[in-house]
C-alpha cells in the first residue's frame, strides 16, 4: 500500500528527494516516517510527522532531512541534502494510524511499509 522511490547514487554532499505515495490509504489521517537500514544494521528511525504535521528527526539527520507530507496527493517525501558515506541505506516509508507519541522511533510500531529504496552515497 506504500510505495517508495527516488534513490540512487550521489555523491558526498549531494542531495536526494525521496517519495513515498500511499494507495488505499491516507496519508492525512496518519503518522508517517521514514527508517534506512545499512547492511549488517538493524533498521533505524530517520523522521516522522505527525498530526498537525509536528516532526521528528534523528539526531544525525537534523540540519540536513527535512520530512514533509502532501496530502493533495496522498504523499510523504524526504528531502535530503548534505548526505553522507553514512547515510547509505536501503530507506522504507511507514505509516501508522494508531502509534502514540512515544512509539515513534520504534519500527514494531508501524503497520504500513513500502518497499525500500537504495540511496548510496560516494565519498
Amino acid at each position: 500500500q506504500l510505495q517508495a522511490s527516488g534513490g540512487g547514487l550521489v555523491q558526498a554532499g549531494g542531495s536526494l528527494r525521496l517519495s513515498c505515495v500511499a494507495s488505499e490509504f491516507t496519508f492525512s489521517r496518519a503518522v508517517a516516517a521514514w527508517f534506512r537500514q545499512a547492511p549488517g544494521k538493524e533498521r533505524e528511525f530517520v523522521a516522522a510527522v505527525r498530526w498537525a504535521d509536528t516532526t521528528t528527526y534523528e539526531d544525525s539527520v537534523k540540519g540536513r532531512f527535512t520530512i514533509s507530507r502532501d496530502n493533495a496527493k496522498n504523499a510523504v517525501f524526504l528531502q535530503m541534502n548534505s548526505l553522507k558515506s553514512e547515510d547509505t541505506a536501503v530507506y522504507y516509508c511507514a505509516a501508522s494510524k494508531t502509534i502514540i507519541t512515544s512509539n515513534l522511533r520504534q519500527p514494531s510500531a508501524y503497520n504500513y511499509w513500502g518497499q525500500g529504496t537504495q540511496v548510496t552515497v560516494s565519498s
